[in-house]
């Protein structure tokens, strides 16, 4: 009868044992962040494996365009997103009538001139052709590029991020071919030149030191790059704890071990920005 009984207990120990497991287990929270391109889930890895040790497991998502990573956050597919600049941002979201929000600044991510066909901007003659990104924003600040390269003149009061219809004067008569974002580095070899958002240099292995032009909107705290999520999940104070977890896992010398390994296709920007303070 002892032996039963002690037998039963133990039983019964390891049941609850398990159930406390299983109780446990369950607490660990995915996180969906949709970003473009291998660059940014690179520098992601730290934080993805501080946050694991947390509970948080960071499932980053991958998408092939600038567009759907907001649509896809504001409709709820992911959680979080990280591909984008201030003024890309905010004219996606006003164009869209999504309700999103920063939540931390990541970096900026240098455009810079290239080409496969010539070795300086002065080599570029009448007629050749030039890519840039076709979305408004990109394309603006290549156009400011190629203005800066002396090849083109912006009309005076331009908007802030201007398009083919801005251009005063060609400088050189070039022809400029505007391309979705993701597809300008794969059209190197096929045009003279292009300005090539940096993520996507580096998925094709286009080196910075290479480009004939390095990019001159740096200093441009609107091209800065961001965190962003769903407004109305900023009102959780919970769903703001993980928030501000995550932001804090990114921002590390972990990550900043990542953007040197790349020789300036990053540069860290807004660290000591808090942008979830109003919220917590």
């Amino acid at each position: 009868m002892k032996k039963t009984f002690l037998t039963g207990t133990a039983i019964l120990a390891l049941v609850l044992s398990l159930a406390g497991c299983s109780k446990k287990a369950s607490k660990t929270i995915t996180l969906k962040l949709g970003t473009c391109g291998t660059l940014v889930e690179e520098i992601f890895q730290p934080a993805k494996e501080t946050l694991k040790k947390e509970g948080i497991n960071l499932e980053i998502v991958q998408f092939s365009d600038f567009v759907t990573p907001n649509r896809a956050l504001n409709s709820g597919d992911i959680d979080l997103n990280a591909m984008q600049h201030r003024v890309f941002f905010a004219n996606d979201c006003a164009t869209n009538g999504y309700k999103l929000s920063a939540i931390g600044n990541t970096y900026l991510i240098p455009m810079h001139f290239y080409s496969n066909k010539v070795k300086a901007v002065s080599e570029i003659k009448d007629g050749d052709t030039v890519a840039i990104p076709n979305d408004v924003t990109n394309g603006g600040r290549a156009l400011k590029i190629l203005e800066s390269a002396g090849l083109i003149k912006i009309r005076n009061g331009a908007a802030f991020s201007p398009t083919i219809k801005d251009i005063e004067k060609y400088n050189v008569k070039i022809v400029i071919k505007e391309l979705a974002a993701n597809l300008v580095a794969q059209a190197l070899n096929d045009v003279t030149a292009a300005v090539i958002n940096g993520n996507y240099a580096v998925d094709f292995g286009i080196k910075p030191e290479t480009a004939i032009l390095q990019d001159t909107t740096l200093i441009i705290p609107e091209y800065w790059c961001l965190i962003a999520v769903k407004t109305d999940n900023l009102k959780d104070p919970e769903k703001v704890k993980i928030y501000d977890k995550l932001v804090k896992a990114f921002h590390t010398e972990e990550t900043l071990k990542i953007y040197e390994k790349h020789n300036g296709s990053l540069v860290a920007v807004g660290w000591d920005e808090d942008l979830l303070k109003e919220y917590r």
